[in-house]
């Protein structure tokens, strides 16, 4: 499982967002608007990733 990817991309912005968000947001290697990165698939990333669900789009890479 751990040697799948996942891309993910911020489509939303952070401003005015809870600190645990941005958090998760900064935790995933996300920085901008419209930045995509490949993460692992882990159950931590995922954790992450549907915690702001909402600000991502993400695809299987």
């Amino acid at each position: 499982m751990a040697d799948k990817k996942l891309k993910v991309t911020l489509v939303r912005s952070t401003n005015k967002r809870l600190e645990s968000h941005k958090a998760c947001v900064r935790g995933l290697g996300l920085r901008r608007m419209h930045h995509s990165v490949e993460v692992s698939d882990t159950p931590e990333n995922r954790g992450m990733i549907s915690k702001v669900s909402y600000m991502l789009q993400v695809e299987e890479a």
